[in-house]
This record gives structure tokens, sequence and C-alpha cells, in this order.
């Protein structure tokens, strides 16, 4: 993982008073004693970036997954640590010779948390839905292959696909495949009902999700009885409150300037985790100026990605050349295509007669959106192009404005859903807006090929979307996790959108 040699002592500073000062302000010497790692039942987690309702069907945006998936909602198969494709609610599958059957066999005794069964109905239900009206979020084409699903039996469901696929079984592990009772999805904006160990016992909007563990759970029960996802504005705060001890674990942390306080103490514990999310500068493909390649090629090669990663991040993260992660099979280095080079910015953007560009550049109010936002003007400004940051609340507005009506010259955002390049790239009505005819046919062959044709036909869609510069990727997110000492098995890699709750503890 690349790092910056060394941080600028004037961040340190800031980074250490600011700490010191939170620390003094959270009590005295007269506090009264920290509740022992034994007398602990629950386990407070901070996050930035709350959800704006509860229903991941039709709202875009990562952080109702994070805290739904696993923890509420589950699949037929889940997504472990490694990346690798897990039994969950079903217990074991067969495939079809021509691979366009399987056939599941399901957990017996499952219910759901309003006491209803889960049964090889509820799966039809559930993957029906999503190829109806019911779901609207882009995601939900990962399931448009599903040609049947049939019941066989109370715990036996059998899922006809309308050609093989080498995606689909991973993509079932995501918020596309999760189960529903088709009793509960009246009200999924404000109620989740599912299978998994928590429930949700309050939602206080803008501030908390408090989840409790289900004494009825099918499978291994949580090692906390309650777990409670708090949300922050503002990066440090979330470090100012794990330092009072109103949180005990700070997630995907957005301030790594202020990590060297906690990489010294021994009362914390630093996890620097790999993950899949990557650094989007979007590039409204379908309107001027970046209908023009030569302008997506030209902002490319405007950009040092690597400098954006050592000031805006510190250093932490990795440069990587495509919106593909080096944990994906059809993975390959792609740096050296449109890379860092003004001299070639200026060129190209003369001949697309584009000198002196005035663009919008709409920028969510993230941590890691404002840090690199400063930097990407600037870097731009050099070849001549000038772009004028316009502030977009995050998720409502950004979501609306940007993704929903797709009303932006530019914009820049974290994609953190697994294995999303063709959500992102093969259809043209996302707000990406990229002409997938160059692509199409290439990546639905290479979805029904063997193992090795799958590899081979994705990485030829990988090098023609990123030579087409159909939008950029600054760097891939590191996964930096901060927590007290006593914390157990908090996850470092973030691999789904899921924040899998499951396993945490104290030691």
């Amino acid at each position: 993982m690349n790092r910056a040699p060394s941080r600028a002592a004037a961040v340190a500073l800031l980074a250490a008073s600011a700490l010191f000062l939170s620390s003094c302000s959270a009590g005295s010497s007269g506090e009264e004693p920290a509740e022992s790692a034994e007398e602990r039942s629950g386990i407070t987690v901070a996050l930035t970036g709350e959800p704006t309702n509860l229903d991941f069907t039709t709202t875009a945006g990562a952080a109702i997954p994070q805290a739904l998936m696993t923890n509420v909602y589950e699949g037929l198969v889940e997504i472990d640590q490694d990346g690798a494709i897990q039994p969950l609610l079903a217990e074991s599958w067969d495939i079809s010779e021509d691979r366009r059957t399987y056939t599941f066999t399901l957990q017996p005794d499952v219910t759901f948390s309003n006491g209803e069964p889960f049964t090889a109905d509820d799966v039809k239900f559930s993957l029906d839905r999503v190829n109806s009206g019911a779901w609207v979020s882009s995601l939900k084409n990962k399931m448009a292959i599903v040609e049947a699903v049939n019941v066989l039996g109370d715990t036996e469901v059998e899922i006809v696909l309308s050609r093989p696929s080498n995606a689909w079984l991973f993509d079932l592990g995501t918020p596309v495949g999760a189960m529903f009772d088709e009793s509960g999805v009246d009200d999924l904006a404000n109620t989740a009902i599912g299978t998994g160990p928590f429930t949700i016992e309050a939602w206080n909007r803008g501030q908390s999700i408090e989840m409790k563990a289900r004494d009825d759970y099918w499978g291994e029960a949580p090692k906390v009885e309650t777990a409670t996802l708090r949300y922050f504005a503002d990066a440090t705060a979330t470090t100012n409150a794990l330092r009072s001890g109103d949180v005990d674990v700070v997630y995907n942390m957005q301030a790594p300037e202020l990590l060297s306080t906690f990489e010294s103490d021994d009362a914390y514990q630093v996890l620097d985790g790999t993950s899949n999310g990557e650094i989007i500068l979007s590039m409204n493909n379908k309107q001027a100026p970046f209908d023009d390649v030569r302008v997506r090629q030209a902002v490319m090669h405007a950009i040092d990605r690597q400098a954006v990663l050592d000031t805006a991040w510190s250093g932490y993260g990795t440069v990587v050349g495509a919106a593909v992660p080096p944990t994906d099979p059809y993975y390959e280095d792609l740096t050296d295509v449109n890379a860092y080079d003004p001299d070639k910015a200026r060129e190209l953007l003369a001949e697309a007669g584009a000198e002196d560009l005035n663009i919008t550049f709409s920028v969510p109010t993230r941590p890691y959106a404002t840090a690199v936002s400063e930097i990407v003007v600037s870097q731009l400004a050099e070849v001549g192009i000038n772009a004028t940051i316009e502030s977009a609340e995050f998720p409502a507005v950004w979501l609306d404005k940007v993704f929903t009506q797709h009303d932006y010259d530019m914009s820049v955002v974290l994609a953190v859903e697994s294995r999303d390049f063709l959500t992102m790239f093969n259809n043209p009505d996302y707000y990406l807006g990229y002409d997938n005819s160059k692509i199409a046919e290439t990546a639905a062959t290479a979805d029904a090929a063997d193992e090795a044709g799958y590899v081979d036909g994705m990485k030829d869609v990988v090098r023609t979307v990123t030579e087409d510069a159909a939008a950029g990727v600054l760097f891939l997110f590191p996964n930096i996790v901060v927590a007290d000492a006593e914390v157990t098995n908090v996850p470092a890699n973030s691999v789904t959108e899921a924040l899998d709750l499951t396993g945490i503890g104290w030691s």
C-alpha cells in the first residue's frame, strides 16, 4: 500500500492539538472507572454518512446495505473477507452441466424477525421482486439474467439462468440477493424484516441505528447483545468520540491525518485493511464537454493521482488505473493508460477546441471528496480547465441531482459496490452516461465463457473503458479502522458493502 514518506508538521501538530483538547473536554480524573470488558454487552461503531432511509431496493447509496446486509438481511450465499463465495441461507447447491440451472438446498428452521418461516417461496418472491418494478436501484440489472425461479419444496429451490454466467453467483451474495418476507415489504424505508442475527430497535434519524441480537436466530449468535451505529457529519468528531469513550470503533476512518496519535497509544488498535472502493472522478459522458473522448482523456492526463493520494489522504490507499480492485479476478495494472502528462492534456484540449474550458465540479459533502477536490481543481487549472466547485449535500442532494437527474459536469464519489464495473459502464442510462456499444457484446460473451475466457474478456472490456476515460479512478480507498484495544474481530477488509457486526466482541 502506498504511503506518503512524511506528513506535514503543521498537520500533525493540529491533529495532536485537536485530540488533546477533545480528551480534556471528555472528562477529568474524577470520572467513573471504565466498564470492564467482561461487563460490556454491546458495541458502538462510529461512521460518517448515514442512510436516508432503510430501503436499498429503491434508494442508491452504500450506507443502507452497510448497516443492514448480513446484520438484518441475508442472502443464499455470502462473500467472505477474502472475496470467496460461502453458503449462508443455502447450505449447499448443485449446478447443471450447462451451467444454467442452480438447485439450492436451504437451511432448515430459519425464521424472519417477524416470526414467519423462511422457505423456498421466499426465495422465489425475493428474486422475482428484483426483476419487477418494485426494485428501482441500478443494481437490479445483476439479476436480469434470472429466467425462472422454481419452488421444489420448502427447503429446495431451482434457479434457471437465461445463459451461463461467471458473475451471477457472486452477485447473489450482494444486496440484490437479499431475502425478504412477502408480508414485510410494505414499508421498507422505515422497517427492516430479515433473517439476520439483529433487529433494528431504534432509528434515530441523523444520529444512530440501534440493533439488538435475536434470541431466535437460526445461526451462530452474535458476540454482543446490542450494536449501535452512530453517524457523524465530521470525520474528526468520530475520533473525538473514540477518545472520550462514546464509541468503541471508528470504521472506515475518514481522517487519516490523525492516525499517528492512535498508532502510538496502546489503548487503541489500528487496522489498515483493503477495500474494493474506488474514488471515482465522474464525467458526464452524455453532454459537452465530456461527450468528447479527447476532453475526458485530457482530464486524466492532467491529474497526478499519486500526488492526490499523498496530499488528500496522507498516502493511505493505492493508485490503480481502472475501476477494478486487485482482488477482482480480471484486475490488471492499467496505470500507464492516460497517465499523468500535462503537455498531452493541453494537446488534446487544443485538438478538441476546448482551451480555457469552464466546468462545474459537483462535490458531495464527504471528507474524501472535500479533500481531493481542491487538489484536482488546482491540477486541472494548470492545463487550462477551470473547474468551479459546487458543494452538494450528501446523500440527499447529490443522489437526486447528480446520480438520479444526471445534472452535472464533473463529480467525485466513492463507489463501494462489489464488482460494479459493468454496473457503471455497461448501462448508458447510468449517471456516467458511457456509450456501452463497444463493450456490451464482449462483456456478455465473457460472462458466459469458461473461467479463462471470462478473465480475458473482462480485461478487454476494462481496457476499452479505461482508454476511453469514461471516468477516472483517483485511487483505491483504504479501509482504516481504529478501535479500543479490547475490541475483537473487527473486519479489517471491506469486500462488500456490508459491515458485518456479528463477530465483533470484547476480549
